[in-house]
């Protein structure tokens, strides 16, 4: 049967690739480390009204962005049918 030679190729190719993805996770090169050291931050205690208030704003900015996407929507697929509607 034909191809044999074909798919040992993309065994060995994957068995290679797999090699060589254990050896970059033993290196460690990452931003993140698994040290077990704390690390000190001084972050603000977060009360229901301060949550309540960031809900809100972040509420109101996703639905003017959600209007200005389907204003522009509108307008682009307007001049799309115009466009097509002339040449047709």
């Amino acid at each position: 049967m034909g191809g044999e030679g074909a798919m040992m190729a993309a065994i060995q190719s994957i068995r290679n690739n797999k090699k060589l993805r254990s050896k970059r996770k033993s290196k460690g090169i990452s931003f993140v480390t698994n040290s077990t050291e704390k690390t000190e931050y001084n972050l603000p205690k977060a009360t229901p009204e301060k949550l309540q208030e960031i809900k809100t704003r972040l509420q109101k900015e996703n639905k003017k962005r959600r209007v200005k996407q389907l204003l522009l929507l509108g307008v682009s697929l307007t001049i799309i049918v115009s466009v097509l509607i002339y040449f047709a």
